[in-house]
């Protein structure tokens, strides 16, 4: 297999730059609420509501995906699944009303869900002993993505029109075509004599359901941020393009904490580093939304940082803990716990309708308290040497 640059399989770049197309569309939705609430009629317990679809559509489907990805033909889900994503997702600014809106972001977020968990396992099957560091440059690649949607995605609505928006699609077909195209065949993720799904999981339930409540509390969080930070800096007086830079900043910060995240775990253990990283993002998170300026950027910015560093943690740390369908651990992990995570949100927004979005925001941020302590039961490191047994029983 020939090498790119790192020293990762050529395979695991395709899969990056097809990650970074996938989310940057699936954070199509919330740079252009500005624009959407006046035009559709809007409440903020409405785009609490249409963001819980997508979580549905985007992450708690994966978990579905993740287990046919086990035992079916996975190519088929890593080729169909960023094909349907960007190519429906493009149609967001066609919404005449709130169902056409809602269709449009399940039925494209059905083609993200199939697309990561097949995406997740290959890269970390073919990472080659490197499975922290290759599934960081995996992730980040989706977080850079992200960061980069919303100045992309604000800036052309605003310049062209929302109807013009299924014009994105154009740019990002063509690569996803010639990358796709060069996709190898996949062999099943799983034996087809080996037990898949989540009963095959059960051995490994205590780590792996602490792990899972940490990347659920961890996203509300996230996805609160992320969803309503756009709309508290318009309602400011900031311009749509403004409040989608911002949004970029943050998330930019947050794809340098993904980044680095699998390399601190890997030197100083994952369970100190969700711990610590959890802890050291809640002031800075609870303090931002009282400010205003340069100082809001940047204090918002260093609390994502910290926040998102234990992303790729997360997921490499519950394939070491239960080194079988990797798929469906995966899945778990990345899109079940998102999902779930995100499934809060339409509370969010009623409480920002009530109380105003700061508070909102700022009782948020203090949730990764909370699951900090859930890492304090966790093994103090899972690598190659420790034997499934033994993590399983801690």
């Amino acid at each position: 297999m020939s090498r790119r640059p790192l020293g990762l399989p050529s395979t695991i770049w395709l899969l990056a730059g097809t990650h970074l197309l996938v989310d940057g569309f699936g954070n199509i939705y919330t740079p252009l609420l500005p624009l959407l609430i006046p035009r559709l009629g809007l409440t903020l317990t409405a785009v609490g509501v249409l963001q819980m679809c997508f979580q549905l559509a985007n992450s708690v489907a994966q978990l579905g995906f993740g287990y046919l990805a086990d035992r079916w033909k996975p190519r088929v889900l890593l080729i169909g699944g960023p094909l349907v994503a960007v190519s429906l997702l493009s149609l967001i600014g066609l919404a005449t009303n709130v169902w056409m809106l809602g269709a449009v972001l399940i039925a494209g977020g059905l083609g993200a869900a199939a697309f990561h968990p097949p995406a997740a396992a290959v890269v970390h099957r073919s990472a080659d002993g490197r499975q922290a560091f290759a599934m960081s440059v995996h992730i980040t690649s989706g977080a850079v993505g992200q960061a980069l949607g919303p100045v992309i995605f604000a800036s052309f609505a605003t310049y062209a029109g929302l109807h013009w928006t299924p014009l994105l699609m154009v740019p990002a077909l063509v690569p996803l075509a010639f990358w796709l195209r060069k996709m190898p065949a996949q062999s099943l993720l799983s034996g087809r004599h080996e037990r898949t799904g989540l009963g095959a999981l059960r051995p490994y339930a205590k780590p792996l359901t602490l792990l899972y409540l940490i990347v659920v509390l961890r996203t509300l969080t996230a996805v609160s941020i992320a969803t309503f930070t756009p709309v508290m800096l318009t309602r400011r007086g900031m311009s749509v393009s403004q409040a989608a830079a911002v949004a970029t900043v943050y998330l930019l910060a947050t794809s340098a904490g993904t980044f680095l995240g699998g390399a601190l775990a890997d030197r100083y253990g994952a369970r100190l580093l969700i711990m610590v990283s959890l802890v050291g993002s809640v002031p800075f998170l609870m303090l931002a939304p009282g400010l205003t300026g340069p100082a809001f950027v940047v204090t918002l910015a260093v609390g994502g940082f910290l926040l998102q560093s234990t992303l790729p943690v997360n997921v490499t740390f519950a394939q070491t803990v239960a080194p079988i369908s990797a798929a469906t651990v995966s899945s778990l992990m990345m899109g079940f716990a998102w999902g779930v995570g995100g499934l809060s949100v339409p509370l969010v927004g009623m409480l920002a309708d009530r109380v105003g979005i700061e508070w909102a925001l700022t009782a948020m941020a203090a949730l990764p308290l909370l699951a900090a302590m859930l890492a304090l039961p966790l093994p103090d490191h899972a690598g190659p040497a420790d034997s499934p047994a033994s993590l399983a029983d801690q």
